[in-house]
């Protein structure tokens, strides 16, 4: 009875491990009224390099005394052109303007505004611009829903009359510059938006100088500032092609030297240009539009260095690193690609020479030299991930040949990991380099995603906070990494127990995956976990050998609806403001806007697809293994019968990788990172069970355990990792792994199963004994024979 209930009771556990994980919420303290008045004051192309005591002393003076951050100003298009960033802020939500979809420059668009009564304007244009919005793009953004959640607002400014003008095209008050007098302007609504101007020019000495114009500026809206109230200032739009990071500063009650964060990114020191819409409601204590922004309010939190120069260097240099990474992360994967094609192409011969032949006739076996090289590469190769991971912790960027530092520390490190994993202990048997690469892989993102994903925040190898899609937490590449580290451990360390425990280590291994995935204090990614629940529900039900029957896929997927269902409900029953994806997914189902964020993860799984090289790889590997791995000739089978354990992993990093890259956007791009580790492992493990498929085993016991047992000739003695057709036959089936040459014993079963060289049952045929006289489970032959030929 207890048997039949285990697979229900493993799939309860990671059930509750991953609920428990995504229901945990850090409490933000909502943001509490701090202000009477709000300006927003927004500079194109502002950059924290622009700031310095010399040319910018007030705006320096405003941030030596208030809050700041570095801001991501995302729209719909991309680069942010001026009047895209204008209108995305008056929006709340990613926003564009007719005309700018252009990729790479920034056109100059028109805005006509019309003053027929001195007081406030219209933008004839504007509803043309909200249509565009709703029914072009994807995002369901009103422009001019800040405007619309007051009573009044106040635009100084072509780039403030797009973002304070209402739906209708009407802006309530209206100045093309700052009167001589700017106080009664700004206290006359409880919202003033300014456009301080433009930084645009590449000559330094002409930014710098456009710099003081806009300080100067900055200056007299200081002077005039009403009452309590809250200024900010924010480099509202790139002004041209690549994006930069910009300035935010914030000063006011409550705001006083600290960093400035959002909910939307999770991370201190970072906000998007979408949260200020929201910050400025929150400040005035206004309640939001009925459809919420996408953006969140902002606060201010401490830990800021009390040195300003030293508080600004972290920004500044969080916008070179990512401008840097942007170029050094699409040659890297493209190199990777070639790397991995390569490789498996040089493989392909061994495999076909890789397994010794009982007869006096067959091909000459490939050199041991050359054997040992080709596993190096492929340990190197399955590294190479979390090298370049890892080379973040170096400040490669900074140098005037970035992308050649990356590559020099990348380096050292990959040949530092395949060193360490040549020289650990175990490493001649079958899967002592699976284990050892699977588990430094997994302890390089699981202490970076520990420790605050810092390594991953603007690396290669992780997210770039100029492309606005997370701030924290794992990354596409990085989960793609965990998942298949952490299956393979799992694996790995089931095949070395008994067979009635391997569930439960597997259940233990990715249960806790699951939740250092999930977690929003760790890997923040929901999706990966519901996928990753559905990856150890299918391991944990075929690591003890067997087909992935309909009754097993049939509790996976159960697994994998409950998680969803029993976070879904909990994630319902929080105040919208702090609810997460898939929350915000099912309450827009509920209001008829769910179609928008399928159209997004269609559209993004679409461009996934086309353009990442990372499909080149996941397309590369699943070429392999199905062409050539999975052949009667090339090892993966017979790997697969010997060690369910580690075909269950496989299997599982499969089921999490397609789910999570489907349901993530990404397409192939998690299946592409964990091929680049599960495939080179699969390939050497492949190569080294294929090389001992001729051993038998020695004369002089019976049963593996019993004393004078020798175990396979020429075969691996530790503990689990040894040939296993026990498990080999069940898992499977005749003609495939059950077929294997060797002599399989199953640690967990404690039996032998003796096979002849063809491929059939010692015992075939119903004979309890050999022809000689010899015991049964005795083979004739106790060492593998010689393929050389003889000469006479």
């Amino acid at each position: 009875m207890l048997r039949r209930l285990t697979p229900v009771l493993l799939t309860l556990v990671v059930v509750v491990l991953g609920i428990t994980a995504l229901a945990a919420r850090p409490d933000n303290g909502g943001p509490e009224r701090s202000a009477d008045f709000v300006v927003l004051a927004g500079v194109s192309g502002l950059r924290w390099d622009d700031v310095d005591p010399q040319t910018t002393p007030t705006l320096w003076r405003m941030a030596e005394e208030g809050s700041i951050g570095s801001l991501s100003a995302r729209s719909a298009h991309r680069p942010t052109c001026p009047v895209d960033g204008w209108l995305t802020l008056g929006a709340g939500n990613f926003a564009a303007w007719n005309g700018t979809g252009r990729v790479g420059d920034c056109p100059v668009a028109g805005v006509s505004i019309e003053q027929p009564d001195g007081i406030g304007a219209n933008l004839p244009d504007q509803e043309s611009v909200v249509a565009y919005n709703q029914d072009k793009l994807s995002w369901g953004t009103t422009p001019g829903a800040l405007s619309e959640s007051v009573r009044c607002s106040v635009a100084v400014g072509p780039g403030a009359a797009v973002a304070a003008a209402r739906p209708f095209g009407r802006v309530d008050r209206y100045a093309p510059v700052l009167p001589a007098d700017p106080a009664t302007l700004l206290g006359s609504c409880v919202l003033s938006i300014v456009d301080l101007g433009t930084l645009d020019a590449e000559d330094p000495a002409v930014r710098a100088a456009q710099a003081r114009q806009v300080d100067a500026q900055l200056a007299r809206v200081l002077a005039a500032r009403p009452p309590r109230s809250l200024v900010m200032v924010a480099g509202v739009s790139d002004t041209d092609a690549p994006s930069r990071l910009h300035v935010a500063v914030a000063d006011g009650p409550g705001w006083e030297r600290g960093w400035l964060t959002s909910p939307s990114t999770a991370r201190e020191g970072y906000l998007q240009l979408v949260d200020l819409a929201p910050t400025a409601l929150a400040a005035l204590g206004r309640p939001m539009p009925e459809r919420l922004f996408l953006g969140r309010p902002a606060v201010s939190v401490g830990g800021r260095p009390a040195d300003l120069r030293t508080a600004i260097d972290q920004p500044a240099d969080a916008d070179r690193e990512a401008a840097a990474q942007r170029q050094v992360a699409g040659w890297f994967f493209t190199l990777l690609a070639v790397a991995q094609v390569a490789l498996a192409v040089a493989v392909l011969p061994l495999l076909r020479r890789a397994r010794r032949h009982a007869g006096p006739h067959g091909p000459e076996p490939v050199s041991r030299r050359v054997v040992a090289a080709v596993e190096l590469l492929l340990i190197a190769a399955a590294l190479a991930v979390p090298a370049a991971l890892l080379a973040d912790a170096a400040p490669w960027w900074r140098g005037h040949h970035a992308g050649w530092w990356f590559g020099a520390v990348t380096a050292l490190l990959i040949v530092g990991g395949t060193a360490a994993v040549r020289f650990s202990p175990g490493h001649g048997s079958t899967l002592g380099p699976l284990g050892a690469v699977a588990g430094l892989a997994t302890l390089v993102v699981g202490v970076d995603v520990i420790t605050g994903s810092r390594l991953q925040l603007n690396g290669v190898i992780g997210y770039s906070a100029l492309e606005g899609g997370r701030y924290a937490g794992l990354g596409t590449v990085g989960l793609g990494v965990f998942v298949a580290g952490s299956l393979l451990c799992g694996g790995w360390l089931a095949q070395r127990v008994r067979r009635p425990w391997r569930p439960m280590v597997m259940v233990a291994v990715g249960g806790t995956a699951v939740v250092v995935v999930g977690s929003p204090y760790l890997g923040a990614d929901s999706i990966g976990a519901i996928a990753l629940t559905a990856g150890v529900s299918v391991a944990a039900a075929i690591c003890t050998g067997g087909w992935l029957t309909v009754s097993r896929l049939a509790w996976a997927t159960m697994a994998g609806l409950a998680l969803t269902i029993g976070f879904a409900v909990v994630d319902l029953r929080r105040a919208e403001a702090d609810r997460g994806s898939v929350g915000r997914f099912l309450a827009a189902l509920g209001d008829g806007t769910g179609g928008l964020t399928v159209h997004r993860a269609s559209s993004a799984n679409v461009e996934a697809l086309v353009n990442s090289p990372l499909t080149v790889l996941a397309l590369a590997g699943a070429a392999l293994v199905w062409l050539a791995l999975l052949q009667p000739w090339g090892g993966l089978m017979r790997l697969f019968g010997i060690y369910p354990a580690v075909r269950a992993a496989m299997a599982g990093t499969g089921v999490a990788a397609g789910i999570g890259g489907l349901l993530g956007g990404s397409a192939l791009d998690v299946a592409g990172a964990a091929g680049a580790l599960v495939v080179p492992m699969a390939a050497l493990a492949a190569l080294r069970v294929l090389d001992h498929s001729t051993d038998r085993t020695q004369p002089g016991g019976g049963r593996p355990g019993d004393e004078g047992w020798t175990g396979p000739a020429g075969g691996p003695l530790d503990g689990g990792d040894h040939h296993q057709t026990g498990d080999a036959g069940r898992a499977a089936g005749a003609g495939t792994a059950g077929t294997a040459d060797a002599t399989a014993t199953d640690p967990g079963s404690g039996t032998a199963a003796p096979t002849d060289a063809g491929g059939g049952s010692a015992t075939r045929g119903g004979a309890t004994g050999g022809d000689d006289g010899r015991p049964p489970g005795v083979p004739a032959q106790a060492r593998p024979a010689s393929t050389e030929v003889p000469t006479a």
